[in-house]
């Protein structure tokens, strides 16, 4: 696995497109810090950018690395390698590699502005962190949605739909239910529908240690209680490491089964 891994990861490394996606975020570092002169406030700025952005990078590399590099996958499956060593390999290949180009593109700029200086260092942490879990359970579903789906062009359209459904239709629903029933407590509900979304979770995380959380107004204050809490952030985490396992674990298991 480590083999195939390398491969798919050198072979990312020297694409072009992980220049672009290092660069992007390199320089948007800067135009941020330029623009902002203040680390907090482009975290803020980051954070809308990259809940965003992660998970569509993410989906849509981890579906054309696959359909792209399946002739490669049946000639590694006449070899005699486990089927799971193939794909875990690729996908780790992938989800590491853009990862990288995420953690170095948004750290150097931060790095050489002083961020070791300064009281953000922790916000900024976490959002390295929550944009690198993003990468990986987005790149997973994909790689699960191609493994699926023989046809590139259903395949695709079904990845861009999870995000699309994951980045602005599930929010619409959780707004809609709300508002539909707000005689009723729905401090729980809040809760529970934020952590089946990653994306809400992570935003969620970061905007309560931002200290922001009044602009959120009563359902801010109920988040506060739970995620602002050490409990609340270590469940919160367990929760996107879920978010990570399972998919991963339903790949491996798709691949030990699936017909090639």
């Amino acid at each position: 696995m480590l083999k195939i891994l390398k491969y798919s990861f050198y072979d990312l490394i020297r694409s072009r497109w992980s220049y672009v996606y290092f660069l992007f975020y390199l320089l948007l570092g800067f135009v941020l810090l330029f623009l902002n002169n203040d680390v907090s406030k482009a975290v803020i700025t980051l954070m809308n950018i990259i809940i965003v952005l992660v998970p569509l990078i993410g989906t849509i590399f981890g579906v054309m690395y696959y359909y792209n590099s399946k002739e490669f996958i049946e000639l590694l499956l006449a070899q005699p390698i486990k089927r799971s060593s193939i794909f875990l390999g690729q996908y780790l290949g992938v989800a590491g590699s853009l990862t990288l180009s995420l953690v170095l593109g948004l750290g150097i700029p931060f790095v050489l502005y002083g961020l070791f200086k300064s009281d953000a260092i922790f916000d900024f942490s976490l959002l390295l962190v929550t944009g690198a879990f993003l990468t990986l359970i987005f790149t997973a579903l994909s790689f699960n949605i191609a493994l699926s789906n023989e046809n590139k062009i259903k395949g695709f359209g079904y990845a861009v739909l999870l995000w699309l459904f994951m980045a602005v239709i599930y929010d619409g629903l959780f707004l809609m239910s709300l508002i539909i029933f707000k005689e009723y407590p729905l401090d729980t509900f809040s809760l529970v529908a934020t952590m089946f979304n990653p994306i809400d979770l992570s935003r969620t995380l970061i905007l309560l240690k931002l200290d922001i959380s009044a602009l959120l107004g009563y359902t801010g204050a109920v988040f506060k209680q739970f995620f602002g809490t050490d409990k609340g952030l270590f469940i919160s985490i367990f929760m996107l490491v879920l978010w990570t396992v399972i998919p991963i674990w339903r790949l491996s298991y798709k691949a030990k089964r699936q017909d090639f």
